[in-house]
């Protein structure tokens, strides 16, 4: 079969701490720097912290699911390739469609916020008015910091993978380092009079847990890099599990660390909430630069990791025929999915010119993406459950039936919150950017349809699984 199709593949080469560290990196990111205090305002020290523990838990339960999956079908692409073999070419199209506009929406709100950090960390003058979106003016020396970041992770990722590991190991390790030491001076210079309100109320508790699911985005970037992973297929569950795990903590003490740090009215005041909680600690300027230079590593490492979540999505629809074959190559000598990572870094450069304000629509926008993502992975893990018991799983979840009902339940549950109808329902415009993307989809459906409408079943089921893999063999 591999010599009657054309089937390319990616390159095998991040070791297990590369794995570990971009679903960790991806998931961190930079708003924990932002939103930390805002968490304890909103519900409290202890109800933001039962907030995140709980918002653990219900991502462990679709984490689970990705945990029995990804090494049963160790592939570029994901959930696509989760959906495919458990609910076919339909609902497999849906779902790779709309976790790129997650990892998209979220990477295209990376530049402006990289730009917002290096403005506070050295000012840079604001030159070359363009115009103004959703109230914030925007400059081209502002765009053009984003345009820079943008055009050096692309590049990074063009040259492979690998190299893009070991920047996002780096990074990863400079953020935790900052997190850490922000953390401990706070337990020891901190005061515990500071720890105010402790809880806030029902309505607060969920104001925060219904922040969560962003906080966690993330993990799911494992398996699109699965096939491009050199350990052993069972440790792959336990990273991603883990990944959620250590995420978890770190955001809990993170708010813990600010609410000991400063009091509710120096958190509550500030631009950049942990950054200026740990100056006002130490009573130095230079510990909030400090945190911010931490904080711009998890803007990179988050930034990275959606890169290449992006462009793995974007690489296995091109190569399973359900966008342009030209997103299905790989370059030569790197391996990497090169028209793929062009397009994404493109967009993430054009995207700085609508400003701060106007990209806020785009992470809704990404979230909704994310819970379909997750509702739709929830039902292939059934569904392969009941349609293929004998396939082997390198790991099984126990109680798997129970796990799946769960994980539907959670998604049902984080997707109406963001319906109109919902207590967190996204804004008109938000909506406006999930149906462009939406009829994109279609318009990108109905090609894929009329030109390749002859494919043999044997021939997609092989250009999506590979030899290995396909329910076709000889």
């Amino acid at each position: 079969m591999s010599k009657q199709y054309e089937r390319q593949v990616l390159k095998r080469s991040l070791g297990m701490k590369d794995v570990l560290a971009l679903a960790f990196g991806t998931m961190i990111g930079w708003g924990w720097i932002m939103l930390a205090g805002q968490w304890v305002s909103d519900g409290g020290v202890w109800g933001a912290v039962l907030a995140f523990a709980l918002g653990a838990v219900m991502c462990i339960f679709v984490g689970l699911c990705y945990a029995e999956l990804t090494p049963m079908l160790p592939l570029a692409g994901g959930e696509l390739v989760f959906a495919y073999r458990g609910l076919g070419y339909n609902a497999s199209y849906v779902t790779g469609w709309f976790i790129c506009l997650a990892y998209i929406g979220v990477a295209c709100w990376e530049g402006p916020a990289l730009a917002a950090a290096i403005q506070f960390l050295i000012p840079f003058p604001l030159a070359g008015y363009l115009w103004t979106i959703a109230g914030f003016d925007v400059y081209i020396t502002w765009v053009l910091v984003g345009v820079a970041g943008g055009g050096i992770l692309a590049f990074l990722n063009y040259r492979g993978v690998k190299d893009s590991a070991i920047f996002q190991t780096f990074a990863t390790l400079a953020m935790a380092i900052g997190g850490i030491a922000f953390f401990c001076f706070s337990a020891v210079n901190g005061e515990i009079s500071n720890m105010v309100p402790q809880f806030t109320s029902v309505s607060g508790f969920v104001t925060v847990i219904m922040m969560v699911p962003a906080m966690f985005v993330g993990f799911d970037v494992i398996p699109q890099a699965a096939e491009e992973m050199d350990i052993p297929l069972n440790k792959i569950a336990k990273v991603l599990i883990m990944s959620i795990c250590l995420a978890a903590v770190w955001y809990m003490i993170m708010i813990i660390g600010i609410a000991m740090a400063a009091p509710a009215a120096v958190r509550d005041s500030a631009g950049i909430p942990v950054a200026e909680s740990f100056a006002y600690l130490m009573n130095n300027p230079f510990w909030g630069k400090f945190m911010i230079c931490a904080a711009m590593c998890g803007i990179l490492t988050s930034w990275n990791g959606f890169i290449i979540g992006a462009t793995r999505v974007l690489f296995a629809m091109g190569r399973s025929k359900m966008l342009p074959a030209i997103f299905g190559k790989v370059h030569p000598k790197f391996g990497t999915p090169v028209a793929a990572i062009i397009l994404v870094g493109l967009l993430t450069m054009v995207t700085p010119l609508l400003g701060r304000g106007a990209l806020v629509w785009f992470v809704d926008a990404a979230a909704f993406g994310t819970v379909v993502a997750y509702f739709m992975v929830s039902f292939s893990f059934l569904a392969l459950r009941s349609k293929e018991p004998d396939l082997a799983r390198p790991y099984k979840v126990k109680g798997g039936t129970l796990i799946g009902i769960l994980a539907i339940g959670v998604s049902g549950f984080f997707l109406y919150m963001y319906m109109p109808f919902g207590p967190a329902g996204l804004i008109l415009i938000e909506w406006g950017l999930v149906g462009f993307w939406l009829l994109l989809g279609i318009v990108f459906y109905i090609w894929a349809k009329s030109t390749y409408k002859k494919v043999p079943a044997e021939e997609m089921d092989y250009l999506m699984f590979g030899n290995e893999y396909t329910r076709f063999k000889k």
